[in-house]
């Protein structure tokens, strides 16, 4: 006989299972907090080991490669040569002040020794708790340059405020990144494709481009149609920011934004605030993305403009790293000199 689901039994059943699941889930995370705490007292035995023994470096490669040879007959896997190398890196850029944080995997960390700069590694750090960033998700948004993105449009004082707690979403403008980068799409280069099909590969691939936006993001729709004096007009994407509450309206420009595109785009954020919000809803976001901006011809464009609307680049491969480097390290370096002065 089947039982109902308000059924004494059926409710039994449905608590044992999730008990179950929870003590799964708690078990888990129980073994990948010992095994970061194992893990950072191995690297800590290994340069103890070698401090006190004033060995020279090429004896530390040589014993790295020993160890790893013998702990694999002894233990078994787990104890490659480069897993064994992480692991004395990991107690080197996690001194005891500066403990790993147990809500990231092993798998996490590798990611993140990878990074030699404290500041960038800090950053991925923060941002990969804060996002629950998968390992596939750390490592994209490490090919894709995301904390030399953010940096370069920050003073020092903000620089160090991204490395310490990552990228923190309190105003329109946390949002913002310059520039957009869509290289998931893999589209050939030299490309040659319409804004129509732009919107379509970015919706067919909405979890990298929801991870490239940012946290916070919620997918409404598009196409958006809105309707003034029997005219129809369309919004590329149209998302909505569950942590600053409000629509986010998103428009793409193969070209250069011409001020046309402004003036609309400011319609539409009339139109949602007008329209479309709800009681608690704070006033729409406005975002175009274009390969191009003439940041001269913005600026009129958007004169004494009440509205939350920003143009921002977008590229469709990898930026350069030296180039996003060389202005993180200028600008560092530029307020140093000003307050040595």
């Amino acid at each position: 006989m089947e039982l109902s689901q308000d059924n004494p039994y059926q409710q039994l059943i449905g608590h044992i299972a999730k008990d179950y699941q929870q003590g799964q889930h708690r078990a888990a995370q129980a073994i990948n907090t010992q095994l970061i705490e194992t893990y950072w007292q191995i690297g800590q035995r290994i340069v103890e080991f070698e401090q006190n023994g004033q060995q020279r470096a090429e004896y530390g490669k040589a014993l790295i490669t020993q160890l790893a040879k013998d702990l694999t007959l002894l233990l078994g896997k787990g104890f490659s040569r480069s897993n064994v190398v992480y692991m004395r890196l990991f107690y080197l850029r996690y001194p005891i002040s500066q403990k790993p944080s147990h809500l990231l995997s092993w798998s996490h960390y590798v990611e993140l020794l990878k990074l030699d700069d404290e500041l960038e590694r800090g950053f991925y750090e923060q941002q990969a708790i804060a996002e629950r960033w998968s390992v596939p998700e750390l490592k994209r948004q490490k090919s894709a340059q995301l904390f030399l993105r953010l940096a370069a449009s920050k003073d020092k004082t903000g620089i160090l405020q991204l490395a310490k707690q990552g990228q923190v979403v309190e105003q329109p403008t946390d949002l913002l990144r310059e520039p957009y980068v869509f290289e998931f799409l893999k589209i050939p280069e030299p490309h040659h494709i319409s804004e129509t099909q732009l919107e379509t590969l970015l919706c067919d691939h909405l979890q990298p481009f929801l991870l490239e936006l940012g946290k916070g993001f919620t997918f409404v729709g598009r196409q958006y149609r809105i309707t003034l004096n029997n005219t129809h007009y369309r919004v590329d994407l149209v998302f909505y920011h569950r942590i600053l509450r409000c629509f986010v309206l998103i428009d793409l420009k193969l070209n250069e934004v011409q001020h046309h595109d402004i003036g609309q785009m400011n319609m539409y954020l009339g139109y949602f605030a007008a329209e479309e919000n709800v009681e608690g809803d704070n006033p729409p976001i406005g975002i175009i993305l274009s390969r191009q901006k003439d940041a001269l011809l913005v600026e009129y464009a958007t004169y004494q403009m009440d509205s939350q609307l920003f143009v921002q680049k977008y590229q469709l491969y990898l930026p350069e790293r030296e180039t996003l480097r060389r202005e993180l390290e200028l600008t560092l370096r530029e307020a140093d000199d000003a307050k040595a002065q």
